[in-house]
């Protein structure tokens, strides 16, 4: 990223991590940054000193240079909001690693990422080090850690910034590069794109791993001098305490976490709470419903991905509330608008049947990943920087991105393709404690064969399955049904359909044909 003044000499763009940390210290001190469910707590300036005290740790005892990777494996605690901001200011390329991630998982991603360094808990160590790595346990690092005078130094904007993880639905997890620059610009972005500036002393209550969107949050709100409640999932007792306080402005709760909420405080209002960020997930009619009851009109939806973290589409509370105040709801999940800068396109499909099909999602932007890691290496993005989501969709009259499935779970069956998320739809919504997969099973006979899966299943749920679906096409209504105790998840929460389908026939024999049975084993 090179370029020339006037004069001839040559510019480096660099990203000042080191000078933006400091900066806020400067302005806001002591006043709270980071609280987590147990009670610990990171004011600003502590906030810029254990960064740099990490930062200058990593690279004088480690030997830690620019564009490193480096794990981060830690809790959703303050610290690994501190861990995180140690690693952009040591300039290494965090690998952010969910800790509920298995050790067969941690290695994968260590050797995609060639990681062997990891800041973790000591609670981890002997995990790690039986891995062949090298932990770094930060709850026992020496209290007496330099912090450098005159900060640290910019990081070439060029350099490897970031390693994420895809959610692995359709295979192993793929590694996603971004650079410093493409890291910097993303944070950028979503904090241009929040509803309103937050002030100094206002409130966020993050709930889902801080590795994912969580973390963009974080920064964005620590950029305003503001407050972020960091919580492990959806803690009853710490959001009785939480959700009341007037300073609380905004949560972050995808559906599966608002569906939670508005069922433990069911009856309750939280007027004070301006906005409810949620996304990664479809938002049903019902839980809109819910959580406008609940909060009022501030539910705002985004789109985004590992791949190009958000945001990607915004659809503002004005928009949400205008679009789930219909009275029906077509099918599919609308994200809104594409972003400033943004550009997306629709590809469309071959349909075997001959019927209109939804096309695949391609989109390019400037805070986009520079591409995928695989076995094989770094594989850049396609033509000209395009990235193809392998999500399914379309954009609608008003000029709205609507997603209606993935093109991996696209099934092919008698001849036809059917997106299970189209019966899924019809599936949602009449039980608060069931959920229904809708999955495929392999057969000779059909190709597929669609299969819905329940967890905690009510009583005559097949033939309320049966009456839902008999909307559809003959060729897209279920031919069996299972049960699961549980639906197999990603740590995002969704569901992993291959998954489901290799336990379903883990626990029944499929008899094929034109009439296909499951037998219990």
């Amino acid at each position: 990223m090179a370029s020339k003044l006037f004069d001839g000499t040559d510019v480096k763009h660099r990203i000042a991590w080191s000078a933006g940390v400091q900066s806020l210290a400067d302005q806001h001190g002591e006043r709270l940054a980071v609280s987590d469910a147990s009670g610990n707590t990171l004011t600003y300036s502590e906030l810029c000193c254990f960064s740099h005290q990490l930062a200058q740790f990593l690279r004088d005892r480690h030997d830690v240079t620019h564009a490193m990777p480096v794990a981060t494996l830690l809790p959703n605690t303050v610290t690994a909001v501190w861990a995180s901001y140690g690693a952009k200011l040591a300039g290494v390329a965090e690998v952010s690693v969910g800790w509920s991630s298995t050790s067969e998982e941690i290695a994968w991603y260590a050797k995609l990422a060639q990681s062997r360094k990891v800041l973790t808990l000591l609670e981890r160590v002997a995990e790690l080090e039986q891995l062949g790595l090298e932990p770094i346990a930060l709850d026992v690092l020496p209290h007496d850690l330099p912090v450098p005078d005159k900060g640290l130094p910019a990081v070439d904007a060029n350099l490897p910034g970031r390693i994420l993880f895809t959610s692995g639905t359709t295979g192993k997890p793929k590694g996603v590069l971004y650079s410093h620059d493409r890291r910097w610009k993303a944070e950028q972005l979503l904090k241009a794109s929040l509803p309103f500036v937050p002030q100094p002393g206002e409130r966020i209550i993050v709930m889902t791993p801080f590795v994912h969107g969580t973390s963009l949050l974080t920064y964005a709100w620590l950029d305003h001098g503001a407050h972020v409640v960091l919580l492990d999932g959806v803690n009853e007792q710490v959001l009785s305490r939480e959700l009341p306080d007037s300073r609380v402005r905004a949560i972050f709760a995808p559906p599966t976490v608002l569906a939670k909420i508005t069922t433990i405080f069911e009856g309750q209002t939280f007027d004070h709470v301006k906005c409810v960020f949620t996304g990664t997930q479809p938002l049903t009619q019902k839980i809109y419903q819910r959580a406008r009851k609940m909060f009022g009109p501030v539910v705002r939806i985004t789109y985004g991905k590992s791949e190009c973290v958000n945001p990607i589409t915004v659809l503002s509370t004005e928009q949400t509330e205008l679009y789930y105040g219909s009275e029906s709801l077509p099918s599919g999940a609308c994200v809104g608008y594409p972003a400033p800068g943004v550009e997306i396109k629709i590809h469309s499909l071959d349909s075997e049947s001959g019927e209109e099909q939804d096309g695949e999602v391609w989109l390019r932007a400037a805070h986009m990943s520079l591409g995928m890691i695989t076995e094989q290496g770094v594989v850049p993005h396609g033509p000209d920087g395009w990235h193809q989501t392998g999500d399914l969709g379309h954009f609608d009259e008003a000029g709205r991105l609507v997603l209606t499935g993935r093109v991996a779970d696209v099934i092919k069956t008698g001849g036809y393709r059917v997106n299970p998320d189209e019966i899924e739809a019809l599936l949602t919504g009449w039980s608060s404690t069931m959920q229904i997969c809708v999955t495929s099973l392999p057969s000779d006979y059909w190709g597929e064969i669609i299969v819905a899966v329940a967890e905690n299943p009510q009583q005559n749920w097949e033939e309320v399955v049966k009456e839902r679906v008999s909307v559809l096409s003959r060729h897209k209504q279920p031919r069996l049904h299972a049960v699961l105790d549980a639906l197999p998840r990603n740590p995002q929460g969704k569901v992993n359909r291959r998954q489901v389908r290799a336990k379903v026939l883990e626990r029944c024999q499929l008899i094929d044909g034109p009439y296909p049975k499951l037998i219990q084993k």
